[in-house]
């Protein structure tokens, strides 16, 4: 992100940061930056690299905000943001990623997300969409709100099939996870995995593992992500 010359906030809120924040990418030099930006005015309680570990995080502190990524390892930010906003629906989410794609960002604003970002973006425009989320506003980059627009304009009604157990088992297995792995990650047996794959695969009338990761990539289970890897 572009950096910025000053923030939005009141010198009260910069003296107080009464507000906690999780941090949730898994590029530890976009958390890092992420700190920086924000510190000065809200508490930073946690910084995490994947969705299970955001789940966990959020449910101990309670933060009021998380800012996260879409493609993160083991559950994406979408799905993690879905199971959190069940769980404590008071939080407030803005998404922060470098995928501009509007049906992404539709994803978002349905599971309750309070802004949608590009990394792209200056990072006052973070600051802004932070700044409307705590006021119980939203706010999206607006070239990805035309985006989107359009994509509602244009797309055709569907419905998602999936239950959010085998759309945790579809990313896990679609990253490359053996049943092994992947029941490790999940904290069911390996042979349960199995059976939610046989399941997913004649729901969907899929044939292969290439078929089942081609079916998380169209729908958004496994973000393709252009961003930096982890260092």
């Amino acid at each position: 992100m572009r950096p910025v010359a000053h923030g939005p906030f009141s010198s009260q809120e910069k003296a107080t940061k009464s507000r906690r924040v999780i941090l949730a990418d898994d590029h530890s030099l976009v958390t890092e930056a992420l700190r920086q930006l924000i510190a000065p005015y809200f508490d930073v309680v946690a910084t995490v690299i994947d969705g299970h570990a955001l789940l966990s995080a959020a449910e101990s502190l309670k933060p009021d905000l998380v800012i996260v990524d879409i493609g993160m390892p083991l559950l994406n930010g979408l799905e993690a943001c879905r199971q959190l906003k069940a769980r404590l629906p008071s939080v407030k989410f803005v998404f922060l990623t470098m995928n501009d794609d509007p049906e992404l960002a539709l994803e978002a604003k349905k599971i309750g997300a309070s802004g949608y970002v590009s990394k792209k973006s200056a990072a006052s425009e973070l600051l802004q969409a932070i700044e409307a989320a705590l006021q119980g506003q939203y706010y999206i980059t607006p070239k990805i709100a035309r985006g989107m627009q359009e994509f509602i304009h244009s797309r055709k009604g569907h419905s998602r099939t999936l239950t959010a157990r085998q759309r945790e088992v579809v990313q896990v297995l679609a990253e490359g996870k053996s049943m092994k792995e992947a029941g490790g990650v999940l904290r069911i047996s390996p042979r349960t995995i199995a059976f939610h794959k046989y399941r997913i695969m004649s729901k969907l009338g899929l044939s292969t593992t290439a078929d089942l990761v081609q079916y998380a990539i169209r729908n958004h289970i496994v973000i393709e992500n252009s961003g930096p890897k982890r260092q």
